[in-house]
């Protein structure tokens, strides 16, 4: 089924096409998210909403761009919007310790995550990386993390994002200039003669 094909028939609500579109693209939707969040539930929760998100909206899906691009575009800002409530639910957390309140909040506590494709003996690099990843900035985060991780090229990550294909290039930069900078003393300190 082409595309296009495929699109009328999630448009006309054929339960069959939705299934296709979930296999098709359930393994993209999921990584994406996973390389956002770093954690594996939330992932899939997240990539499960993109899917209820998909087939709620599909209506509104005008072709502008490729099926795909429109996927990311919706995995990135759910797996942002998520970003942005545990940062929320943190401040929160902190405000009521300073207010005296002593329960340990599991949401101050720093996660550690390592992608499920790292090999054991790469391990404690990876989760350097992934925590340097994660305190990006937003969009390059998205950028850095649809590009390295995902290995989508920088047009498609213009259409995900909505810019242009030089601002990708300069989120990029500036993403692997903050990453070398967060893991400098990391890799001194581990890697020294």
């Amino acid at each position: 089924m082409s595309e296009n094909q495929l699109i009328s028939a999630l448009k006309e609500g054929s339960e069959s096409a939705f299934r296709d579109l979930v296999e098709t693209y359930q393994n993209r939707v999921y990584n994406t998210c996973l390389g956002m969040l770093q954690n594996e539930s939330d992932a899939e929760e997240t990539a499960q909403d993109v899917f209820i998100e998909v087939h709620r909206s599909i209506g509104a899906f005008r072709g502008e761009s490729k099926l795909s691009t429109w996927l990311y575009r919706i995995a990135t800002t759910k797996s942002l919007e998520l970003i942005r409530k545990n940062k929320r639910q943190k401040r929160f957390a902190f405000l009521q310790s300073l207010a005296g309140n002593d329960e340990k909040s599991d949401s101050l506590k720093q996660a550690h995550f390592v992608h499920p494709g790292i090999e054991m003996e790469q391990k404690e690099n990876a989760e350097a990386l992934f925590q340097a990843i994660g305190q990006l900035p937003e969009t390059q985060k998205v950028a850095f993390t649809l590009h390295k991780i995902e290995g989508l090229a920088y047009q498609q990550i213009s259409e995900i994002m909505e810019t242009s294909v030089s601002s990708v290039e300069s989120l990029m930069f500036r993403s692997k200039k903050n990453l070398q900078k967060t893991l400098k003393s990391y890799y001194e300190k581990n890697f020294r003669d």
